[in-house]
């Protein structure tokens, strides 16, 4: 009986096995099939970003996290030919204690507390030269329980250092992979993959080990807590203690965890500073044993010698002058020859298509609204390529927050600190990231003036209103043979833009009453050289976004302009259609030039035409015509509409010219025959745009920061104010 049961149960366990291994495989293809999530954290200056950069490349995604004003960027890399994943990279933060804001989005994700972006595995990034500081964070992460690969940068300073770590044992001390990396050079990526598939296709692997005994940290508040959330690993369960305010738990649940601490009489304040010491003790002892370093009294890095000049109370500002100069000089330098390219293949594209195209109205929609306005987004391309990739250059070698440095004396005078800076830098390049930046601003006062006084920066979405206008009346001459003089007035308008914003943060300071110590802690990265790849990936994406943002809005108010300019009052329009049609039939041989004449009275007489002669009255003492005016409120939804509002305009005017816009806008005169653009007017137009807040985006984003419509309200009405004044006072000293 025995020997025939065990006969027929060896049919059933083979077909068990081959069913068990079906199924495996099945999960393995379903496994391999499902994108993963990668979450990418580490230490501010840890090679975060180099290391997002090298492994996605170009497939980056740029937005906000979901509710609340701080970059998310995302990417896809793959990790073999069957697997996908999207890399998730978060703000860079120091421990699991979050202070600001995007300190607070890192942390959410990382307690699996954010509804909306989840981690499958977490990427930490520590940098090998300063592996110490880099653990805390890492063991935070360890007793939280879930899938951690380590990549180890900067591998190549501790090199120069004279640091010397035992990789191996440094894995088997914190028992997870440990893969040392060089992105700037492409080495240990392979291999870094490949250890974050194994590790993806050991989800739910439990970690016996503990970086410390956190539960002995609070035994009796961990247990109660762990009643209610019993998936919660020890140290998850003393954050939620701390912060379960903050997490998205049912009412019935919070009120549990806080009567368990109640109850328990926990304290945050003391089990915090408790696991801090016992986390630095342990560190200290992982270090001893695998991690070789040099004595105090080693020589001097290169950083340190660098910093001795360029941080110089002389030298160091000298130096810095010269850099912001050259930034200026290759901006027209670099981008003229381009733009000049660009500037001739539209001239062509619209000559041939008014001597192909039959004369309709979508014909004249077509060229006059639709190409007119995409010549005036596309000129612009080189010149904001090149900011962004200089802008690129410097914060990669690590100057930029040497530039912070060197400010934080001159800031303070004004009612800012150091870290002002970086906001008001980036604002060179776009007053929204710059204004979300100034989080990481502690001091209230300081970081609200900076917010105030960050869009006087000059933006790269001024820069195609700046490039035309200097075109238009400053000569293209050199000095000494590379000194040009263009670049010397774009220069001086940006350092205007800056002047105007500390002389406006120090009569604010007085007025702004928010008493609140100041501190500015900095920390300085080691200089690296640059890396160009990284540059052209952030000037394609800088491109990109101007083209899909910027551009939608020109493109939109290109072609309602159009409508505007083309229509107008029925009795109007046909009143003066009527007269011409009389004069042309009177005069036949100057029907040329009375066509051009209909075409500019039509104007005149549109629906744009009677608008910009409306506001006229109130921009003349300025020295603008009614186009300039209509350019003035098409502004307000970018500023960078100046460009497309009037080459529509002029277009439309002038609807069998082929000349370019920068000719037409040459040729323009008043009644009286003097230029529309002459030096006086060109100046105090650039005054205007450098001053006044032609940005809704910036305002919305002023109202988030701030919670409250009282200081963009405020931000528009004092630049709009000054922006006038100053175009007034410019224009009659040139005049």
């Amino acid at each position: 009986m025995g020997g025939k049961d065990d006969g027929d149960s060896l049919p059933d366990i083979v077909n068990t096995c081959f069913l068990l291994q079906l199924l495996l495989r099945n999960f393995m293809v379903t496994l391999a099939g499902k994108k993963l999530h990668i979450a990418l954290v580490g230490n501010p200056n840890s090679g975060k970003t180099s290391l997002f950069n090298t492994l996605t490349g170009l497939n980056q995604k740029v937005g906000n996290f979901p509710g609340v004003t701080v970059d998310k960027k995302t990417g896809s890399i793959s990790l073999d030919h069957t697997q996908k994943a999207e890399l998730i990279d978060l703000p860079g933060t120091y421990s699991l204690y979050p202070r600001r804001a995007d300190e607070w989005v890192a942390y959410k994700v990382l307690m699996n507390a954010d509804e909306d972006v989840k981690a499958d595995v977490v990427l930490l990034v520590a940098d090998a030269s300063n592996l110490k500081r880099n653990l805390l964070f890492c063991s935070q992460i360890i007793d939280l329980k879930i899938p951690v690969v380590m990549a180890l940068t900067m591998n190549d300073i501790a090199a120069r250092k004279d640091i010397r770590i035992d990789i191996q044992g440094l894995e088997a001390e914190l028992g997870i992979p440990v893969v040392a990396v060089n992105p700037r050079k492409n080495k240990g990526i392979a291999e870094l993959k490949k250890v974050l598939l194994q590790v993806s296709r050991q989800q739910g692997t439990v970690h016996t080990r503990e970086f410390i005994d956190t539960r002995k940290l609070a035994p009796e508040s961990v247990e109660q807590v762990q009643r209610i959330l019993p998936q919660l690993s020890d140290y998850a369960t003393i954050h939620h203690l701390i912060n379960h305010e903050q997490f998205p738990l049912e009412q019935q649940v919070q009120d549990a965890i806080e009567q368990a601490e109640t109850e328990t009489r926990f304290n945050p304040t003391k089990t915090q500073a408790e696991e801090i010491m016992q986390r630095y003790h342990r560190i200290r002892q992982i270090m001893q044993q695998n991690v070789l370093e040099p004595g105090p009294l080693e020589k001097k890095l290169f950083t340190e010698k660098l910093d001795a000049v360029l941080l110089h109370r002389v030298w160091g500002y000298v130096i810095l002058l010269a850099v912001l100069f050259l930034l200026f000089q290759s901006i027209f330098w670099l981008a003229s020859y381009p733009m000049d390219g660009i500037e001739w293949t539209f001239s062509q594209v619209t000559g041939w298509l008014n001597n192909t195209l039959p004369a309709a109205w979508w014909s004249d929609l077509l060229v006059n609204g639709f190409v007119a306005g995409l010549g005036g987004i596309v000129i612009f391309i080189p010149q904001i390529m090149i900011l962004f990739g200089l802008i690129t250059l410097l914060e990669d070698t690590g100057y930029m927050a040497r530039i912070s440095f060197l400010s934080d004396k001159l800031m303070r005078k004004v009612g800012l600190n150091g870290k002002s800076v970086m906001p008001m830098i980036s604002g060179f390049a776009c007053a929204v990231p710059a204004i979300m930046s100034a989080r990481s601003i502690e001091n209230k006062k300081e970081r609200l003036l900076t917010i105030l006084v960050t869009p006087l920066m000059s933006c790269s979405a001024r820069l195609p209103v700046y490039t035309i206008l200097i075109s238009l009346v400053i000569d293209d001459k050199y000095y000494f043979g590379f000194l040009s003089l263009q670049g010397l007035v774009m220069m001086g308008l940006y350092f205007l833009g800056t002047a105007m914003a500390l002389i406006v943060s120090y009569v604010m300071k007085w007025f702004i009453n928010i008493k609140e110590k100041s501190f500015f802690i900095l920390e300085l990265p080691t200089y690296r050289a640059p890396r160009w790849k990284n540059a052209g990936i952030t000037m394609i994406e800088k491109a990109k976004i101007f083209v899909t943002d910027a551009g939608r809005v020109i493109i939109v108010i290109s072609l309602l302009l159009w409508f505007l300019s083309t229509y107008g009052p029925k009795d109007r329009m046909e009143q003066v259609e009527n007269k011409y049609a009389a004069l042309i039939a009177k005069e036949p041989q100057h029907e040329d030039s009375l066509q051009k004449q209909l075409s500019s009275e039509k104007l005149q007489h549109s629906y744009a035409g009677i608008l910009g002669q409306a506001i006229e009255p109130a921009i003349q003492p300025l020295g603008y015509d009614w186009k300039i005016g209509i350019a003035l409120i098409t502004s307000f939804a970018a500023r960078e509409v100046f460009v497309g509002t009037m080459a529509t305009l002029y277009s439309v005017e002038e609807s069998d010219d082929n000349s370019s816009l920068r000719q037409k806008m040459e040729t323009a005169r008043h009644k009286d025959g003097t230029k529309v653009y002459s030096l006086a007017a060109a100046l105090s137009l650039m005054v205007f745009y450098m001053l006044a807040m032609q940005c809704m985006s910036t305002l919305a984003i002023v109202k988030r920061e701030t919670k409250s419509w009282k200081w963009p309200a405020f931000q528009f009405v004092y630049m709009t104010l000054l922006a006038y004044g100053m175009s007034w006072i410019t224009y009659h000293i040139f005049s």
